[in-house]
């Protein structure tokens, strides 16, 4: 499948680059990423992050020579992280988990979930780049990512759990929208009059709620160990080591 989604890609780009004009740019990018969640509640921890790939289509408009919008689609493949919950609870009710994975229905305390979820990505961004120094440009990028969830796969560690590398499809735990702001920058390396490659780092903060935990429950160990709704709000933040090509 990646083999293919790289073949589409490129002929989209040859294709998109035969008819731009002088002020369209298009690419192609390959990237790395960091990504790890976070809570607004104490209860629940980020405990690790996961390794990823952006993986996707450039186009850069400039209006002036050095300033640019620039969008695309691509996707985020392996967005997440590994969420520590503290309290034993009723968690991920929305998907099929085998009873033999949980302690009495439901998870010990100091249960992990990972979470490995796929997105469609449209970024948004603006592109301020200085002046050519002799075949580099450095570039300075503000941006917003609407994050489309294709499919989402989860993992299980914690007390009793025998087997943590099962993967689950946790699709329902997961909302459809995940929305970010970002900064990015790095610079432009000219190899030909027409073509350039892309190197930068970019921090992406996710502020929309990523999980679907509103059938889950835990016993607050805080407070008499009083079963409670889960509300917290999971977000997904990441480090992506930008790698691209410009045409």
């Amino acid at each position: 499948m990646m083999k293919k989604l790289i073949i589409v890609l490129s002929l989209t780009i040859v294709t998109l680059t035969a008819y731009a004009q002088e002020d369209l740019r298009f690419g192609f990018q390959m990237s790395p990423s960091f990504s790890w969640m976070s809570t607004s509640v104490n209860h629940i921890n980020s405990s690790g992050t996961n390794l990823g790939l952006k993986l996707g289509i450039i186009g850069e408009y400039y209006f002036r020579e050095n300033y640019a919008f620039v969008s695309g689609i691509g996707f985020h493949f392996n967005s997440g992280g590994t969420l520590l919950h503290e309290n034993e609870g009723f968690y991920w009710r929305n998907s099929d988990i085998p009873a033999s994975v949980m302690s009495d229905t439901t998870f010990a305390s100091g249960t992990k979930l990972k979470y490995g979820i796929q997105y469609l990505e449209i970024p948004i961004a603006l592109k301020m780049r200085t002046r050519e120094f002799g075949y580099i440009r450095y570039y300075f990028q503000p941006e917003l990512t609407l994050g489309f969830k294709s499919q989402a796969r989860g993992t299980i560690e914690g007390v009793g759990i025998t087997d943590g590398d099962e993967k689950y499809n946790i699709r329902k735990e997961v909302n459809g929208l995940n929305m970010s702001w970002g900064l990015g920058g790095g610079i432009e390396y000219t190899i030909s009059e027409n073509t350039s490659l892309v190197a930068g780092l970019a921090f992406q903060k996710g502020f929309t709620d990523v999980t679907d935990d509103r059938r889950d429950q835990y016993f607050d160990s805080k407070d008499g160990n009083k079963l409670k709704s889960e509300k917290s709000k999971g977000v997904i933040n990441a480090i992506t080591l930008r790698l691209g090509i410009l045409f």
